[in-house]
């Protein structure tokens, strides 16, 4: 058993240098996780470009690890329900489970935390808190889902986005049989959404993207997307204006990173009474926002701070049901020392190649 951990540290914008830590000693509530794959999310993306002004360096990026359990504490086995052995999706909140928010079923909000894996310093001992790393840290706070270890990992890596497109689209969004929905942004969240409002019964899926992104609004269609839309050569909301008689959207998902335009295009694509789910960082600029469309169309707006346990237990169930082709959602997979080359080729950075789910895994 070696002593020290291999994890790829975030030093700065776009400075990503693979390092070595000390291998942690597992005490009773604490336990610790062979990474097989750690997906990786557009926000990893800007948080790598440096334009998330938030993040503390040096850290070790990556908030979608799935592993197998490698060494586990009696008393976290028993909290946890795991074993040795077992592979498991780590959540990326470490909420102390403890305090009133988190007795009332809201540890997203937990003010009183561990550490959040992808984010919390290498300060933060003992610094394996991200998934770009050869092993995982799990705290006295950390949660996991089991998923079964013979679930092909490019397959089970996708836990991640499909969540957040469950969460987003149907307990949020509150999709319903016979629903129009209108997804803007095809990345993989946006891609799971597709899948999400399907199997929740919408009638017709609507899906936005670049000209660049062809490959996205293709594979969206594969996946149930009743229309797509260029939005570099048609105007958003005149399409859906068009494809729905003037109904307008049901619900709406704005899930483009970085983009402001979109926002207003939610706002004015939904219907009266519609529901608009914020779920695309903006690097914490301030956006223009017409206030009068909420109150106008007596809109419903809500805000998407990334996935809850339920959210994490249905992702996992329909993986392991195979039902759905999610294996075309995953196109790339690097080894530690390429992480940077991982987060380049998410971010359309690298000539030729069209990727859409991406992850590192370490062991490659």
């Amino acid at each position: 058993m070696a002593d020290t951990v291999r994890a790829a540290v975030q030093l700065g914008p776009r400075r990503i240098e693979v390092q070595e830590f000390p291998r942690p000693v597992i005490g009773p509530d604490e336990g610790l996780v062979r990474i097989e794959a750690n997906g990786v999310c557009g926000s990893d993306v800007e948080q790598y470009k440096g334009a998330l002004g938030n993040r503390e360096y040096p850290t070790i990026p990556g908030h979608e690890p799935i592993g197998v359990v490698e060494e586990i504490g009696e008393r976290a086995a028993e909290r946890l329900g795991v074993q040795v052995g077992d592979r498991v999706v780590v959540e990326i909140i470490a909420a102390c489970r403890s305090c009133r928010r988190c007795l009332s079923g809201k540890a997203q909000s937990c003010q009183n935390r561990y550490g959040t894996h992808g984010v919390s310093p290498v300060s933060h001992a003992p610094s394996l808190w991200g998934g770009l790393a050869e092993y995982l840290y799990l705290s006295p706070g950390s949660m996991v889902h089991r998923m079964r270890n013979d679930v092909p990992i490019d397959l089970a890596a996708t836990f991640n986005p499909l969540a957040a497109g469950i969460r987003w689209c149907y307990r949020l969004g509150g999709t319903q049989l016979g629903d129009t929905v209108l997804v803007l942004g095809a990345g993989q969240r946006g891609l799971a959404s597709v899948i999400a409002a399907k199997a929740v019964g919408a009638e017709t899926v609507i899906v936005t993207g670049l000209a660049a992104d062809a490959h996205k609004l293709a594979l969206a269609r594969e996946l149930g997307a009743d229309h797509t839309i260029v939005v570099d050569e048609e105007d958003t909301v005149a399409r859906v204006t068009e494809i729905t008689d003037g109904e307008m959207a049901d619900v709406v998902l704005e899930l483009t990173p970085m983009a402001a335009g979109p926002v207003t295009d939610a706002l004015r694509s939904v219907r009266h009474g519609g529901r608009v789910v914020l779920a695309g960082l903006k690097g914490g600029r301030e956006i223009p926002f017409v206030s009068d469309l909420v109150i106008q169309r007596a809109a419903t707006v809500v805000g998407a701070y990334g996935v809850d346990s339920q959210g994490y237990e249905d992702a996992i169930r329909i993986i392991e049901s195979g039902r759905h082709p999610l294996e075309r959602l995953h196109t790339h997979a690097f080894g530690l020392d390429d992480a940077a080359l991982a987060l380049e080729t998410l971010a359309g950075e690298v000539p030729g190649e069209r990727a859409v789910a991406v992850s590192v895994q370490p062991w490659l």
